[in-house]
């Protein structure tokens, strides 16, 4: 087994662990968005209204003021055994419910991918931006969006065709790139793949895209991920990473 099969069976293993995970993504049995009202909210105790500074309970014993911040991981309030994640997403604030005992999680057996291959290892050329630009995208969810922060574009060849994909800013000096290409829809999930890149060394890039992973969102109806920017749309069929596992 090569150096690539092998560090890639790893991550796939621990990608598989990481959404089998008992209050993971696919534990999640609703999103619930909140309105300026006290009101319940399907089976969770208490009542719930949200308005553009914060989100209040009454009858709850475990919390009355939450303060969930635009487009950042929730905040999770215990439940029993499930747990309540506050998000707020475009200026409102939703509910959602991860419950270990979730049919989704029950049947979930893992993440389909592609058998790693060379040919879809790219060595590129990262050209920065003079300073960031924010990038907007929709979203899964109609009527929401994301901002994100543009830092530059890495320009490639893949299967034999030029392809340039605008990269947004990643973990430490790391990059990240959301795409489509032509499997989008057929194998894969429609709305993007999301590929993390190593910090560029001397303007160079390696896209290694057996590593191309999907958003929650390709799990789960109650996620609320990006889709990828127009830009980003690849013509080519990137026969690599994880396919759509529904």
């Amino acid at each position: 087994m090569s150096d690539l099969e092998q560090d890639w069976k790893q991550w796939h293993a621990d990608r598989e662990a990481s959404y089998g995970d008992p209050l993971g993504w696919v534990s999640l049995t609703g999103l619930y968005w909140l309105t300026g009202e006290f009101e319940t909210v399907a089976d969770l105790p208490g009542r719930w209204k949200a308005d553009a500074d914060s989100v209040t309970v009454e009858g709850f014993d475990r919390v009355t003021v939450l303060n969930p911040v635009e487009g950042a991981p929730g905040i999770l309030v215990e439940e029993g055994d499930r747990r309540i994640e506050v998000i707020r997403r475009t200026g409102s604030v939703a509910l959602r419910v991860h419950d270990p005992k979730a049919q989704t999680l029950q049947f979930y057996n893992g993440i389909p991918a592609y058998e790693p291959s060379e040919k879809f290892v790219a060595t590129g050329t990262f050209t920065p931006y003079d300073a960031p630009v924010t990038v907007t995208t929709g979203a899964v969810v109609e009527g929401l969006e994301h901002h994100h922060s543009a830092v530059g574009t890495l320009d490639f060849e893949l299967a034999g065709t030029a392809a340039q994909l605008i990269a947004f800013g990643g973990t430490g000096n790391g990059l990240k790139v959301l795409f489509t290409d032509a499997t989008s829809g057929v194998t894969t999930y429609p709305a993007a793949r999301i590929l993390t890149v190593p910090a560029p060394v001397d303007g160079t890039v390696v896209l290694d895209f057996n590593r191309a992973s999907n958003l929650p969102c390709a799990f789960t109806d109650y996620a609320t991920c990006p889709v990828a920017p127009a830009e980003n749309r690849l013509t080519v069929a990137v026969e690599a990473g994880e396919k759509n596992p529904r």
